[in-house]
């Protein structure tokens, strides 16, 4: 693999650009601006033969203020706002959602339907088109003439129409294939740079260290080694393809509780063995030009405005020469979330002057909030061309003022390309964990008569968090029906579904009030700064329905984020007659009136919870309804429900899935997860009655397969011992329906292994394989401190012997390394991969050291009674620590050598010397 990093910037940058569009609208910058001109009477910054620091000496001296800070401000979105908003250039946009899409689509045209019905290549080409044309402004028509960096998110695809989705990150990881990971990452950075998008937001290099959270579906798992090693993987193949990777979120984006973007206070220790090695591998192995810092705080300071983080360490310690840039909207943060400014100008200075570049924002209206840090003189000149001068740098490098466009055929020739999907079902194969297979449940036999499948998954091929829409998503289902033929009848039955409420928001069309004479729907709010409703409102609006969550903020700017109170007003209209439980869900206090009768009182702080009563109401009749409403510390939520409307029906659809299997020779489930971005889970269960339809349908006695469709921990006590067969699909990518079948019915032998612990409770959590010698035990009074599936865990349809392990030399000295080998056999009867994973206990060091470390790992293929010898090469990065001046060395001594198939499953043990 080539590594950009070991080439001259410049060199890196121009290597592997996107074809120049030949149209004469499409011509470079130099053509247009200089076409003819003696190089002498040219400006040096367009100058494609002058040293990059001159162009940007250059271009910097010619620069206002203004038009530096425009250069480190950075928004979603396009110029339907208005070119004069961006007369002053931009440091690049996200050409959205509604932006990316053609011209035919913002005219009406669904343009995922499109792509789904094969036209990926033409949603692509017009996207790459508008692209160019946005590009074109900025290149033609500011003063300078500097290009912009289109940039977007490509976590496991490009998100956006016609764009090949692969499987979810956290899916990729469990392939251990980092080769497989280097390709998929080609074929994304392909179709990204066919479109004219040179920057992409990814990967998310984060430690997955509590599965509560609710992004570990975006990360590479719980081990630094395994995502250093993906991340690398990932990176590299962009940055050679001329778009800058931006590995996130610096750092440690995820705090007790499991909850994101939560405070961390990590020693320097912690944050050197655990959370920085896969970002700083990214940067030096993979050649990464721009990373991204985080919400959270890190030690008491934004991540965004840390100059230890930003300076001192990535800058000084790392070397790091690319450019810095905050999550959407953390710059403020500092002001809105940490309380560590009193204002945007002050958060955004020390932001700048902390080494941050530049400020990522949800629109270009927001860029006064930090354009007075700026024009006020809070911010050091030197430190603001600094900044300016390493986003220029970039774009230099990049090549962008010489080839500012893209041919449009090239996107419509990548974009969901035949050999992309074809990777995307070889990744999602690969992909697939075999958790559970008990008496040779799976392969299922293609000679079923019948086959149920259930679960609202089997159809929805969700692909998880920051997807696109793909390409043409193949369903679990449709999979399956494909694979069997018209000589199987395969039976579907949603189930349940993932979600179980007992109560919902009472919607808008149920709510009146009266406004200027008139009946309108919604409720009367009156919002008041004080918790006691006196004097007069600050505040009188229509509120559709009464559904808030006021975490980041107050109600209104009229009013303090964590000291006022509400009173809604109006009337109820109930939809049909009888009995109907209605309430509020939210933070304590409240009170509900319903026809001036006090029906529920809480007007105390405590908690968060629902309380409802029962009422009986005519159909058509509006009852009058009052619901006040106080908080005095912040993180206003509130809610008023009721359960009309609710799904009742649940236990119904699974006795119809239950009659459907016993009517059937075996039945698959397919049960997903409800996770993602601010989505943190406090319970690892299947959510909503997945749980009951499972156990219901295992006593039918038939024999049952759980698809496990999500992207973290799922802990299964209930039912685990009840079915046949356990596989993990993750979340699978465009392909992911012919992948599981061809794994259900043995087309394909599962290897993918778990990139994180699957605890049996959530009282064990945080629960890691790599953890440090506890100074007791493990074990709880009620529970084992074991895991329910270890880190690495992984079945095949095959049974693998290990043998023959040779450490050569044994005994090395502490700059030197080491060859270890072992034989791997097949001895099962069908041929498939094996995941040999190799880990190292430090066995006496001067600090106490993790009870085991992942330090090598190799997948390969093995047809029935085929024996492979593997070799692993153990230098000293693997054999390195941290001593206790957090200096980086090998310490002399015995390093104990595990190779087996997961951290509990060893099958090999021997020992290295250092001397």
């Amino acid at each position: 693999m080539r590594h950009p990093a070991r080439e001259t910037p410049a060199r890196a940058g121009r290597r592997s650009l996107p074809r120049l569009a030949m149209a004469p609208a499409g011509l470079a910058l130099a053509a247009l601006a200089c076409a003819g001109a003696p190089r002498a009477t040219r400006p040096v910054y367009r100058d494609p033969a002058a040293p990059v620091e001159a162009r940007v000496r250059d271009l910097l001296g010619r620069m206002t203020l203004e038009e530096k800070f425009w250069q480190l401000y950075m928004v979603p979105g396009d110029l339907d706002a208005g070119d004069s908003l961006y007369r002053h250039g931009i440091y690049g946009l996200q050409i959205g959602a509604a932006a990316a899409r053609p011209a035919s689509a913002l005219a009406g045209a669904d343009s995922t339907t499109r792509a789904a019905a094969g036209d990926a290549g033409t949603v692509a080409r017009e996207a790459a088109e508008r692209i160019n044309a946005i590009q074109r402004f900025f290149v033609e028509r500011t003063r300078l003439g500097i290009p912009i960096i289109p940039f977007d998110e490509a976590l496991h695809g490009l998100v956006r129409d016609g764009a090949t989705s692969f499987p979810q990150a956290i899916g990729l990881a469990a392939t251990w294939d980092t080769a497989l990971v280097d390709s998929v990452a080609r074929a994304i950075a392909r179709e990204t740079a066919a479109r004219g998008v040179r920057q992409v937001l990814s990967p998310v290099l984060n430690i997955a260290s509590d599965v509560r959270w609710g992004r570990v579906e975006e990360t590479f798992g719980e081990d630094p080694f395994l995502a250093s090693r993906m991340g690398v993987a990932y990176v590299a193949p962009f940055e050679a393809a001329g778009v800058v990777a931006t590995p996130k979120h610096f750092v440690a984006n995820v705090g007790d509780g499991g909850r994101d973007s939560y405070p961390i206070d990590f020693d320097e220790r912690l944050l050197n063995e655990i959370f920085f090695p896969p970002f700083r591998a990214a940067i030096g192995r993979g050649g990464a030009r721009s990373i991204m810092a985080s919400y959270n705080s890190v030690n008491g300071t934004p991540a965004t405005a840390n100059a230890w983080l930003l300076t001192r360490t990535l800058r000084r310690d790392w070397g790091f020469r690319g450019v810095a840039i905050g999550d959407a909207g953390a710059t403020g943060g500092a002001n809105v979330l940490h309380f560590t400014s009193r204002d945007y100008m002050s958060s955004t200075a020390a932001a700048i002057t902390a080494g941050l570049d530049v400020i990522f924002q949800s629109s270009a209206a927001q860029a006064p909030l930090f354009w007075e840090a700026f024009r006020s003189g809070r911010i050091d000149r030197a430190t603001i061309d600094q900044a300016v001068g390493r986003v220029l740098r970039l774009k230099f490098e990049l090549g962008l003022f010489e080839y500012p466009y893209v041919d449009p055929a090239d996107a419509a020739r990548w974009s969901g390309s035949p050999a992309h999907l074809a990777l995307a079902r070889q990744a999602a194969r690969s992909s697939i964990t075999l958790l559970r297979n008990e008496r040779g449940t799976l392969p299922l036999s293609r000679s079923l008569r019948s086959l149920a499948v259930l679960g609202v998954d089997a159809t929805e091929a969700r692909s998880g968090g920051y997807s696109g829409p793909g390409v043409h998503r193949v369903s679990i289902l449709d999979g399956i029906r494909a694979t069997l033929g018209a000589g199987t009848e395969v039976r579907f039955a949603p189930g349940p579904g993932r979600e179980a409420r007992e109560f919902v928001p009472i919607p808008g069309d149920r709510l009146l009030t009266t406004a200027d004479g008139r009946t309108v729907p919604g409720l009367r709010a009156e919002y008041f700064d004080n918790i006691t409703l006196a004097s007069s409102p600050r505040l009188t609006r229509i509120d559709p329905r009464v559904d808030f969550g006021w975490t980041l903020h107050s109600p209104a700017r009229e009013l303090p984020f964590d000291w006022y109170s509400v009173r809604w007003t109006g009337r109820l209209v109930a939809r049909t007659s009888g009995a109907v439980r209605i309430g509020v869900e939210g933070n304590d206090g409240f009170r509900l009136y319903v026809d001036d009768s006090l029906l529920i009182d809480n007007w105390r702080k405590q908690s968060y919870r629902t309380l409802t009563r029962e009422v009986r109401l005519e159909a058509g009749r509006a009852y009058a309804l009052r619901l006040e409403y106080f908080e005095s510390t912040g993180n206003g939520r509130i809610r008023l429900v009721w359960d009309d409307g609710v799904d009742r029906d649940w236990s119904a659809r699974v006795d119809d899935a239950v009659r459907l299997v016993r009517a059937s020779d075996a039945a698959v489930i397919v049960a997903g997860l409800e996770e993602g971005e601010f989505r943190d889970r406090a319970s690892l269960r299947l959510p909503g009655r997945q749980e009951e339809l499972i156990l219901a349908t295992a006593a039918t006695g038939k024999p049952v397969v759980v698809v496990i469709v999500g992207g973290s921990a799922v802990t299964m006590g209930a039912w685990l011992d009840r079915v046949g067969a356990v596989i993990d699909a993750w979340y699978p990518g465009d392909e992911g329906g012919n992948a599981v079948a061809d794994v259900l019915f043995g087309d394909y032998n599962p290897a993918g292994r778990l990139p994180i612990t699957f605890p049996i409770s959530e009282g064990q959590l945080p629960l890691v394989y790599n953890h440090k010698p506890t100074g007791r035990g493990d074990d709880y009074r009620d529970l084992t401190g074991q895991p329910l599936f270890p880190f690495g865990f992984g079945l095949s349809y095959s049974t693998f012997d290990y043998s023959a392990l040779v450490i050569e030399p044994g005994a090395i000295a502490p700059g030197d390394s080491a060859t270890v080998r072992c034989s791997i056999r097949n001895a099962g009867p069908f041929p498939g991969d094996e995941v040999v994973e190799l880990f190292l206990r430090d066995v006496v060091a001067s600090v106490a050291r993790p009870v085991m470390e992942l330090a090598a790992f190799r997948r390969v293929h093995l047809d029935v009674g085929e024996s492979r010898e593997v070799t692993f090469r153990l230098t000293p990065e693997q054999l390195g620590m941290f001593d206790q001046s957090l200096r980086r060395v090998v310490e002399p001594g015995a390093f104990r050598v595990m190779v087996g198939r997961s951290a509990r499953d060893i099958r090999l043990r021997g020992e290295l010397t250092v001397r």
